[in-house]
Parts: C-alpha cells; structure tokens; sequence
C-alpha cells in the first residue's frame, strides 16, 4: 500500500468534506502541518469542528481557516494569541468548546485507545462540568469526559520512513502522536522520507499502523509565535553591529 502522496492537495483529495470533525497536531505554531493546513483552506471545505489546542495566530496556522469562516466549532485549550478567534467568538460566530489542556490531550489519547470516555478530577465544580456526568471515587468527585474520534486528523513529524512510521522532533511531538492515534485517517506532513528500515525501531515515536497518508514538506516557514530577547543580548548584537 502507498501511503506517499505528491502534495498536500493530493493527501487531503476524497477526505475532506463539509461539515466534518478534525483534529490537528500543534501546540501554539510548534509542530503545525503548516501545507496541510493550507491545502484545507484551499479544499473550500466549510462548517467544520477543529480540535487543536489553540487557533493559531492572525493569517498563520488555523488562523487561515478562521479568516475564510471554513471553522464553525473549535474544541480547544487555549485562544489568547489570535484576534480574528476572539472577534468571531464574542459575535457568536464562531462555537467554542473550551477543554482542558490534559484532558484535551486524554480526550485524543483515549480516543486512540478505544476507549468511549473517562473520569477525570479537572473541571470538577466549573462550568467544564455543566450537564456531565459526575462520580466519587475514593472520596473524591470525578467528571466524566467522552473521548474524541475525528474522521481526519492532520500532523506534523520531523521524519517517516514509507511504512508510516513516525520520529517527532523535541517539543514539535506535543498533541501530535495524540491526534494522530486518535483519527480514523491520519495525514502526515514530514520533512524527511526514508526508506523502511532506516529509521531504528527503538527510535520509532509512533508506529505507521496509525497513518494512512504522508505527504513531504522539505522547507516550512516554522514561523515564531513571539520572538524573545533579554536586553543584555539585544544590547551585544547592537555593539556588534557598530563595531
């Protein structure tokens, strides 16, 4: 079975639909699929549900997506950086499930793991628990949390080999092995290809039993959320440049 596609159009053609229920790997521009992400906009897909920590930022990330009004739903952690999110948010354009960061993270491992839902403390007495399910355990009161299956997922890796099998790369691995497992089909966006056999076993973050399509991008723009600098150092680059 070839899982290798020639572009992101191609790995998206006959998957995405309207209406649809997505998750996509990243945590605030760190690990995006950025070509994915485009090649979804540029699908017209409309009204769908996106799970994914946050929204990305203003003309970047999902942020496309929030631009061309494709999102009616995102289920999320965190919305503070893009300004288009919140617009549509606070005119009642845009639905906002609004989850926990771990159990976000639960909701997708177990989602992969098959397992329907699980009891978890956070949230316990918020309105996080409005209208669920509640429990004691052991003295104390649990909520429970149906996990999320979407129909597509889309990811990010550093590299795969043809079979699927996955290597993230340091803090890029955030939600995606998650998002990964959890989707029914899973499309990866890698920046290196090898051949079976070239990646050790041992170093394997996610076997490819879990991706069904991969698709290379050599170059990403892995865009900066916020750049950061301590005075001391912006006062040695300047010295150096008028030395």
């Amino acid at each position: 079975m070839n899982k290798v596609y020639p572009g992101a159009a191609a790995a998206l053609d006959g998957i995405v639909r309207d209406g649809q229920l997505l998750a996509v790997g990243g945590f605030g521009l760190c690990g995006i699929p950025e070509a994915l992400i485009e090649a979804l906009r540029d699908s017209g897909a409309k009204d769908l549900t996106v799970i994914s920590n946050n929204a990305g930022i203003d003309g970047f990330g999902l942020g496309k997506l929030l631009e061309t009004r494709q999102i009616s739903k995102m289920i999320s952690s965190y919305v503070g950086e893009n300004k288009e999110f919140e617009r549509q948010y606070l005119a009642g354009e845009l639905e906002l499930e609004f989850t926990p960061q771990g159990t976000l993270a639960e909701k997708l491992r177990a989602g992969g793991a098959g397992i329907p839902a699980f009891f978890t403390r956070t949230g316990v007495g918020t309105i996080v628990a409005e209208g669920k399910e509640t429990k004691d355990f052991d003295g104390h009161t649990y909520v429970m949390e149906r996990s999320l299956n979407p129909e597509v997922s889309l990811v990010k890796a550093f590299k795969a080999d043809k079979s699927g099998n996955l290597v993230f790369r340091r803090t890029a691995r955030n939600f995606n092995p998650a998002a990964a497992m959890a989707g029914k089909i899973t499309v990866v966006e890698v920046e290196q290809l090898v051949e079976v056999g070239e990646i050790d076993p041992d170093d394997v973050h996610l076997p490819g039993i879990y991706v069904h399509r991969i698709v290379v991008n050599a170059s990403p723009e892995k865009r900066i959320e916020k750049r950061t600098v301590t005075a001391a150092a912006t006062a040695t680059t300047t010295e150096k440049k008028g030395a």
